[in-house]
């Protein structure tokens, strides 16, 4: 038993070599952990608080609900004549003011959008990190079990090779006390 439990504890170069590499990865990626965490945790600036509140109020049911039904109003009085018309059927101010409001509100979603991409790509990356640093771990392991298996393999063996001398030596002085008491 203590030949297997030294045998767990021991570890050849190999082992010490890839567990030093995964030490000195480890660091490495606490450090830009923290460099990257502290410039993600910067504060906005006003141009992307900006960005979010209009990505974020045009992306939403309530603006859609709320323009749907401006613009019905918009049309249902200007057919109806209920008020003096001030823009008639082919809607020209209708148009200018979406094209206005589409052309102004098109650069603030693609600067959120684009913010949110670098955020999820530094993420993706960070899970790239881990998801590596995890199968060295697991290669580490899988060759402490294979040299666990091969030395107690080996343990086993001698075991064997010694119980079948034993064997054979009992089985020797049976056959020669069988001989001298026959004789």
């Amino acid at each position: 038993m203590n030949a297997i439990e030294g045998a767990k504890h021991l570890l050849d170069e190999a082992e010490h070599f890839l567990l030093h590499d995964i030490r000195k990865l480890r660091r490495a990626e606490r450090l830009r952990a923290a460099r990257a965490h502290g410039a993600t945790d910067a504060p906005l600036t006003l141009g992307q608080k900006i960005a979010d509140i209009v990505a974020e109020t045009m992306g939403s049911w309530r603006f859609i609900i709320v323009q749907s039904v401006l613009l019905a109003v918009w049309i249902v009085l200007n057919i109806t004549a209920y008020v003096r018309q001030w823009d008639p059927y082919p809607f020209i101010l209708l148009n200018l003011a979406l094209s206005f409001q589409a052309a102004y509100a098109a650069p603030f979603i693609m600067m959120s959008q684009n913010r949110q991409q670098d955020v999820d790509r530094k993420a993706a990356e960070s899970d790239y990190k881990i998801n590596i640093k995890a199968e060295l771990e697991i290669e580490l392991l899988h060759q402490k079990l294979d040299q666990l298996r091969e030395s107690e393999v080996l343990n086993l063996s001698i075991a064997v090779a010694e119980l079948t001398h034993l064997l054979h030596q009992t089985k020797d002085e049976l056959t020669a006390l069988r001989q001298s008491s026959g004789s």
